[in-house]
């Protein structure tokens, strides 16, 4: 294939691996409002934690160069991959997408031929409605499945490749990504753009109702004295459950589950429906149960051990122990967090200690998402219902 340029803005862990993947045959910029960010790739550092995202950028030859100046990235690119943060906001119920929008309308003065894939999770019918609004037919949309700290891991070996447009433009970018691909049997589908948005929703959906699910069977083995990794055992060797992503939790978390899950229960505020609902609704409740479960031990110290969500990440954003956390100092319990991967000496008021061993003798009980050998010399305080030591 040629060598074409190619764009990314937003250099979190959707848009490096995007980067880093394409850049292996493309000449890619990518492009960062955050200064330290973008020096660190220029120095091929890694800004984040990933394993395989870490290694690529010290060892791979890879055409890839990283700026602030938008204007100067986008200039020339044939495509170009949006990757910007879009919240959850809970005062309008819906996604902010105003980071993708600021990207797109940038994108169009700088390069009006470029064609514009956005890989930021939007609402269903987001792609139409902001085409129409800036008067464009440059923007196509293109979901991510990644896992965080796993993400250039799940580009190079993708389970699908899903593009929201049904085109040549799209058969060039579904094939670029293949190109950087280390797995070639690979899945690739072309939909409309509000159905490429509905499944990625979907899965996510479906994911955190999978979460829920096992988490619920946990609270019920839990409040009747019953072994839930005998019944978990037993019940995923129906080949039409699996043994697969069956390890409780204190809820489902993350950056993207929760937000997907709310956003595509306010898609469907019009339409009939239970299910969503009550997926959501499990999560809280779930967070409520563990919560009373660690105040029943009326410890006057609670350590939370992590905040991440999970093994090989360093990311905190709406991890579900935080839920725990706000629960448990709502009744007035000392919290402390032990967190290696957090600057600050304050995580939301709860003081933050470093010294792992100080951190295990001052807690009355310690709370980890995940089961950690570091805290086997401590076990009788641990407070956990990882069952497979995995995420």
């Amino acid at each position: 294939m040629e060598k074409r340029k190619i764009a990314v803005a937003g250099i979190g862990y959707v848009g490096l691996s995007n980067a880093v993947l394409l850049a292996q045959h493309n000449h890619v910029v990518a492009v960062d409002l955050d200064a330290k960010r973008v020096a660190m790739v220029q120095r091929r550092e890694c800004p984040i934690v990933d394993a395989d995202l870490e290694s690529y950028l010290a060892t791979r030859d890879l055409d890839l160069t990283a700026t602030t100046d938008a204007a100067a990235a986008f200039k020339g690119a044939e495509f170009v991959i949006v990757a910007t943060p879009t919240n959850y906001d809970p005062v309008t119920n819906f996604f902010d997408c105003s980071s993708v929008e600021t990207v797109v309308r940038a994108v169009i003065a700088a390069e009006p031929n470029a064609t514009i894939v956005i890989k930021s999770t939007i609402p269903v019918g987001y792609t139409q409605e902001l085409s129409a609004l800036l008067g464009t037919k440059q923007v196509i949309f293109s979901p991510e499945f990644l896992r965080e700290g796993r993400a250039l891991h799940d580009n190079l070996h993708p389970s699908r490749i899903i593009v929201g447009e049904q085109s040549e433009r799209a058969r060039i970018f579904a094939n670029l990504l293949l190109e950087g691909a280390v797995e070639k049997d690979v899945q690739i589908l072309f939909t409309d753009p509000s159905e490429a948005e509905a499944i990625k929703l979907f899965a996510n959906t479906y994911l955190a109702m999978r979460v829920a699910f096992f988490n619920e069977l946990d609270s019920y083995a839990m409040s009747r004295d019953l072994k839930t990794r005998q019944i978990i055992d037993g019940i995923s060797l129906d080949p039409r459950i699996g043994g697969h992503y069956n390890n409780p939790s204190f809820g489902y978390g993350g950056y993207c589950l929760p937000k997907d899950s709310k956003q595509l229960l306010a898609n469907y505020s019009e339409v009939p429906q239970n299910l969503i609902r009550a997926i959501v609704d499990a999560n809280r409740t779930r967070k409520d149960y563990i919560a009373d479960t660690i105040l029943a031990r009326a410890p006057a110290r609670v350590g939370i051990y992590r905040l991440v969500m999970k093994a090989g990440s360093d990311n905190f954003r709406q991890s579900s122990v935080q839920g725990i956390m706000k629960r448990i100092k709502a009744k007035g319990v000392e919290i402390v967090v032990y967190e290696p991967a957090l600057e600050e000496d304050e995580f939301f008021g709860s003081a933050v200690e470093r010294d792992l061993e100080r951190f295990k003798s001052e807690c009355d009980v310690i709370v980890a998402n995940r089961a950690a050998p570091e805290l086997g010399d401590v076990a009788e305080k641990v407070f956990t219902r990882d069952l497979f030591g995995a995420d």
